[in-house]
């Protein structure tokens, strides 16, 4: 008897596949296993960047090949496997780097229309994070009106896009020490969009021909996003939305209601989704609603849109990436609303099959068949409004073959890193220093953060939990973001309770004193900034090194299947962070320029890559590297604290 494959840990998603599978209805899983992917081009292997190819340079048969038969290894250009593989993994870094920053871009500019008064229904919700952002970029306070400040806010930020030369302005952020190291790298960011061309200029054909000179410039580009894209994103989106703080909600396809017109916000950019937010509590619509039959309006999230808008307003959540098809499956969704970034084309083909409407609302990302309704930022509100009532509008078109799985999981979300600081201090005693001491003294043996994509070529959800179980079990306390988090959100690792069931002695301690759960959701992909941040706070602090590479703390994406995922791992690579993938590994059909990502990197910047697919395995390796920085850090021995009484600094004096 043949067993049956398992494709998710995830009871709702299996029960939605079973669904489909019923009604004829193809997935993202039913695609993948019907399209095997390709073993060459999987290793990085398979160069298509010009119409000589495509060429496919095949791995060295044996460590000790003469010059010769490495000649023979070779593209029609005599491009070799290093050169190809390296422009591949770079050309990734530059797709992920534009994707985000593009994100922030957009984000900038509806700042600006705020500012200057060119739409009402954004405003300033974070006065304080404004007025700390205006300080870190040398913009002048006074007794100016908030609006003039963030109008000066947004045009320094609009610059960073575009600027030539000099240094982008939140490579400040960054601990003095790595600064000093990336500028003798020669790798500091200039302008945002000047990284991401050039590295696309010089993975052109022809032009540089030098692994490790390439992977300089992909350094540059993907510290353009994490210090640069995604951190302006971040910082903005907090001003204008709120600054998150610890939210309850809930999170899987059993958020949707089966008497009330369900309204799914899938993509990244939160500004439709706040307006959603908004518009789906107001009574003229929950009146029309009624009037079609519905008891109301439920709104729910998907993807890293629905990170944003629970941890700001405890929105739901309906999944994560592989679970958008199963929500139109479940025959209860009226409208599926989508902006950019990790939308399926196959989600029109299942709204076909269904009387869901599938709603594009960005000019930037339109899907054939599919209703487009151009969100304006100018009038947010009526845009929103619009597209409320169109699914409104559809509920009486709503099937009798509807089957909501009765599962849902409570989470607790918002773990910005001004809330940390809170928690950890209180109001006016805000720190990182209780974070630094309990790992000093042992309690907490490091830090982890687990985030990235779900991949269909592997069990969904699996080895996210998976991971995670492994390193709080072993005391290691875990920030997440983007579909990760959700995936651990899932399991019930976002509630404080999850300590005393899952964690180590010395967490349990600490997660129950503070009140958190021993898995920290800090938001959406874009937000993995926020670790960045709290990273560095942890290295002001003192007492665990000078630099983010001397922390006890590792990074990985154990699911990992986007090219954001490869910018973003670029830059925690280059910050100092060791990180590990899982899943597959693109540059494997080069075993010179992997051993350069792998371990080259480690001399130059302090963190390097790692690739293993047992998610256990990978959290071992990581658990492995934080003790080798404890041990470097000479705290590898648990310590208690001891409170002195007079009689004993006597005898320090003494001495």
């Amino acid at each position: 008897m043949v067993e049956k494959e398992i494709k998710s840990i995830d009871a709702a998603t299996n029960e939605m596949l079973e669904k489909a599978a019923q009604e004829k209805v193809r997935t993202v899983f039913d695609r993948a296993a019907q399209m095997k992917p390709c073993p060459i081009g999987g290793e990085g292997s398979c160069c298509s960047n010009c119409a000589m190819g495509p060429c496919r340079v095949p791995l060295a048969k044996n460590k000790t090949e003469t010059p010769e038969e490495h000649a023979l290894r070779t593209g029609v250009c005599g491009a070799t496997a290093e050169t190809i593989a390296a422009r591949n993994f770079a050309r990734k870094i530059a797709a992920g780097t534009a994707s985000h920053s593009d994100h922030g871009r957009r984000v900038v500019e509806a700042f600006k229309l705020m500012a200057e008064g060119k739409t009402k229904d954004f405003a300033i919700k974070d006065e304080q994070k404004l007025l700390k952002l205006a300080l870190d970029l040398g913009v002048e306070i006074g007794n100016r009106k908030n609006e003039e400040i963030a109008l000066d806010v947004a045009k320094v930020c609009e610059k960073e896009f575009g600027k030539q030369d000099g240094e982008l302005a939140f490579i400040k952020n960054a601990p003095v020490k790595r600064q000093e190291l990336w500028r003798k790298l020669g790798v500091v960011p200039r302008g945002i969009d000047r990284e991401v061309v050039e590295l696309m200029h010089r993975t052109h054909m022809g032009v540089d021909q030098d692994y490790k000179n390439i992977m300089l410039q992909g350094t540059r580009a993907a510290l353009a996003d994490g210090w640069g894209g995604s951190m302006i994103a971040t910082e903005i989106q907090d001003c204008m939305f709120g600054t998150p703080t610890p939210t309850l909600s809930e999170i899987n396809l059993g958020v949707l209601k089966e008497d009330m017109v369900n309204v799914i916000i899938h993509g990244h950019e939160p500004a439709l989704a706040e307006m959603l937010a908004v518009e789906s509590q107001d009574p003229e619509l929950i009146k029309y609603a009624e009037s079609k039959g519905a008891k109301g309006i439920n709104l729910a999230g998907m993807c890293c849109t629905a990170n944003e808008i629970m941890m700001r307003h405890g929105v739901p959540i309906v999944g994560n990436y592989l679970q958008q098809e199963l929500a139109i499956v479940t025959g209860a969704v009226e409208a599926m609303v989508v902006d950019v970034q990790c939308i399926m084309q196959g989600l029109q083909e299942v709204a076909r099959c269904f009387h869901t409407k599938l709603i594009t609302t960005d000019e930037r990302a339109k899907i054939t068949g599919a209703t487009h309704m151009q969100f304006d930022e100018h009038n947010p509100r009526e845009s929103a409004k619009a597209i409320i009532k169109a699914a409104v509008d559809n509920y009486p078109n709503r099937g009798k073959n509807v089957r909501i799985p009765n599962i849902k999981t409570p989470l607790i979300a918002g773990f910005s890193h001004e809330t940390i600081n809170y928690l950890l201090g209180g109001l006016f005693r805000a720190s990182y220093r209780p974070l630094n001491d309990n790992i000093i003294n042992g309690r907490i043996r490091g830090l982890a953060g687990v985030v990235g994509c779900n991949n269909a070529r592997t069990t969904h959800d699996g080895a996210h939990v998976a991971m995670i179980k492994e390193l709080i079990k072993n005391d290691v306390l875990v920030l997440s973001t983007g579909c990760g988090a959700m995936a651990a959100a899932k399991a019930g690792l976002m509630v404080p309770e999850a300590a005393k069931q899952f964690c180590g002695p010395g967490l349990a301690e600490i997660c129950e004193t503070v009140g958190i759960p021993p898995v920290l959701h800090m938001g959406a992909c874009v937000d993995n900034s926020r670790i960045l941040i709290a990273a560095t706070a942890v290295v002001k602090d003192g007492g665990l090194g000078d630099d983010i590479s001397d922390l006890p703390a590792a990074g990985a994406a154990p699911e990992w299947m986007s090219e954001k995922a490869i910018a973003i791992g670029q830059y925690f690579v280059a910050s100092g962070m060791y990180t590990v993938f899982g899943t597959t590994w693109p540059t494997l059909g080069s075993g010179e320029f992997t051993n350069h990502l792998f371990k080259d990197m480690e001399e130059m910047y302090g963190g390097k890559w790692d690739f293993q697919p047992d998610p256990v395995q990978a959290a071992k390796l990581m658990i492995e590297h934080i003790d080798k920085k404890r041990k470097a850090l000479g705290i590898d021995k648990s310590r208690e604290r001891v409170l002195y009484d007079m009689a004993m600094r006597r005898e320090l004096d003494a001495v």
